[in-house]
């Protein structure tokens, strides 16, 4: 099933993102139990150059201390925060700085080969937040709540394919343009068709997860000039199956609806915010308007600042 939320404050201030996502995202826990996430945007404020890295570390003794020595190669660890989690590993979020966002991949690639680590992901503009377990958990074990920015998206999961782990939650990102990620509840049944070529063109996929795919397919057309509304009309037509797609970038949130309205997808636009989930109470917690409408098949909505 899944759960999908997003919102967006029209003023462009900081706002309790946080906490507006994890209520949308609580009321709609009953859609998915395995694992939820966020992308929050807004809240870094980040210098030029300036990155976050959430990676899961095992607490094999030397592991972290490994983990530090060799990003101290690469750039000064400018912030540090070890968050314990479930399992037997930790998420270890720390602030580097690299001469251009073409680097950061090969890093995370890099990072990656070594023992008990694995890259969560890593953002300029947006905080990624995700792992196994309830909404309320998470958001209690990352202190969400207090996250501040101008928009997010947020996850909860049901998992009916590929692994229930802290990687394989949602949200997704691709690296190919900077800070671009995607909830998403269904299924692309013509998977291989838009991997494929996304692959000759230099996508790397880490998984076989559709939401990866969709990441990938929506920073490809980002990438070629497209808006974000246009990109999504696009997703219509190329992507098959029945999907509801939330997509996050640095300036705004979108979702698009599979033809035959097959996942829901309802959404609310006030003078204040513009909001997205699969379900109306959701959208209940982020404001008090009776202008709710449902996403009919076929149809996108988009709103960037």
């Amino acid at each position: 099933m899944c759960g999908i939320a997003g919102v967006i404050y029209k003023d462009r201030k900081p706002h309790q993102v946080g906490e507006a996502l994890t209520s949308m995202l609580e009321s709609l826990q009953h859609r998915g139990p395995d694992s939820a996430g966020y992308a929050i945007y807004g809240g870094l404020n980040f210098p030029e150059n300036f990155y976050q890295l959430n990676i899961e570390v095992n607490r094999r003794r030397g592991t972290l201390d490994n983990l530090k020595s060799y990003l101290n190669q690469i750039s000064p660890i400018f912030e540090e925060e070890l968050i314990e989690s479930v399992g037997d590993s930790d998420v270890y979020k720390c602030k580097i700085s690299l001469d251009r966002f073409s680097l950061l991949k090969p890093l995370i690639s890099e990072l990656d080969e070594l023992k008990g680590i694995q890259v969560i992901n890593g953002s300029h503009s947006f905080e990624m937040i995700k792992d196994i377990g309830k909404v309320k958990d998470i958001a209690e074990r990352f202190n969400v709540k207090n996250r501040v920015g101008t928009h997010g998206i947020g996850h909860t999961r049901f998992a009916t394919e590929s692994g229930v782990d802290r990687y394989h939650a949602h949200p997704y990102q691709s690296y190919i343009i900077p800070d671009i990620t995607v909830v998403h509840n269904g299924q692309i049944t013509n998977y291989w068709k838009i991997r494929d070529p996304l692959e000759r063109k230099g996508h790397e996929f880490e998984t076989f997860n559709d939401t990866e795919c969709i990441v990938h397919y929506m920073a490809d057309k980002l990438d070629q000039g497209y808006k974000l509304e246009e990109a999504l009309d696009q997703a219509v037509i190329d992507l098959d199956g029945p999907f509801s797609i939330l997509v996050g970038t640095p300036d705004g949130i979108g979702i698009a609806k599979d033809k035959l309205g097959l996942r829901p997808g309802v959404m609310v636009e006030t003078d204040e915010i513009f909001a997205i989930a699969s379900e109306e109470m959701a959208l209940h917690n982020v404001t008090d308007s009776d202008r709710i409408e449902q996403i009919a098949p076929g149809e996108t909505r988009a709103y960037t600042i």
